[in-house]
């Protein structure tokens, strides 16, 4: 995971253009940093939903260390190219794998969504059978706290309307497509907690919900600076600190360093919700926190596998 600071248009990385419609799909086994193996484009899918695969750049993992597979794909909710990155416990997933959506922080995105160790630690802990076999599955959300703060770019309709469509394509998450539980990063966090509203409103409620130094603000002149909102009201609207009851029923676990800035806002949402994991040790804000967290997030994930 990066940290908030940390920009995902820093110097070299790579811009996409919307592509045209075309029936070739780029396949075979590609390679991505860290290991990460990228997936092959499957002829079942609509011509315009694949856009390209990731060209791999360093040897592959580990056999038994779990797979990650990328793909851009175009989202009309968020008229761009996204990519869509699917973390799987093995090579071989049964069909229907449980998939848990994985969102990203402020400046982040998908392909650096997981905190250290992740494909670790799911790899292991559903081949020991500590937990049942589930995925991960992460978009490119933006900078909005994964809401619509500008005409045309929905990232909570890319979510709820297009993410389904794209894991049954996949065969992932059930005949519905619907993702099982929502893990979210800073402010994937805050995004975490606003799909799982939107779920509840939908009657689609989540199994669970694992927050990793959510970004809850507690004041507008904090929040006013990330430019996601149009005004206080705007914000009011969709706060979790405000609507402490919209995620009601849904097991939750949150997990946050005392030096984490937004540790005030976190203390204030376990006093008001009470969730069932409410872990704090000393820590700061990015992957130096959240990859000692990793092996229990994963673990409380996977306590709420259907």
């Amino acid at each position: 995971m990066e940290d908030e600071e940390q920009r995902a248009d820093a110097p070299g990385a790579k811009r996409w253009a919307r592509p045209s419609r075309r029936s070739v799909l780029i396949a075979g086994a590609t390679l991505l940093a860290g290991g990460l193996t990228a997936g092959t484009a499957t002829g079942t899918l609509p011509i315009a939903d694949v856009v390209d695969q990731v060209p791999g750049e360093t040897p592959a993992a580990p056999p038994g260390s779990g797979v990650v597979k990328v793909e851009r794909v175009w989202s009309q909710a968020r008229n761009r190219a996204v990519d869509l990155v699917t973390l799987l416990p093995s090579d071989s997933p049964p069909d229907h794998l449980p998939v848990s959506l994985l969102l990203h922080g402020l400046h982040g995105r998908a392909r650096a969504a997981a905190p250290t160790g992740t494909r670790a630690a799911l790899a292991g802990q559903v081949s020991q059978r500590a937990v049942p076999a589930f995925g991960l599955v992460a978009l490119d959300g933006g900078d909005n706290y994964w809401h619509q703060n500008k005409p045309g770019d929905d990232p909570m309709a890319m979510l709820l309307e297009e993410l389904p469509v794209w894991l049954r394509q996949r065969h992932l998450a059930g005949v519905d497509g619907l993702p099982f539980a929502c893990m979210g990063l800073s402010m994937g966090g805050f995004g975490a907690l606003l799909y799982a509203r939107r779920r509840a409103e939908r009657r689609q409620r989540l199994s669970a919900l694992a927050l990793l130094a959510p970004a809850l603000m507690t004041s507008w002149s904090d929040m006013s600076k990330r430019h996601a909102f149009h005004n206080p009201a705007d914000w009011a609207s969709m706060d979790p600190l405000l609507h402490p009851d919209a995620t009601q029923g849904v097991p939750t676990g949150v997990w946050c360093g005392t030096e984490d800035p937004f540790i005030g806002g976190v203390r204030r949402f376990i006093a008001e919700t009470h969730p069932a994991v409410a872990y704090t040790a000393r820590g700061r804000h990015g992957d130096s926190f959240n990859r000692t967290v990793v092996p229990a997030v994963i673990g409380f994930l996977g306590k709420h596998v259907p």
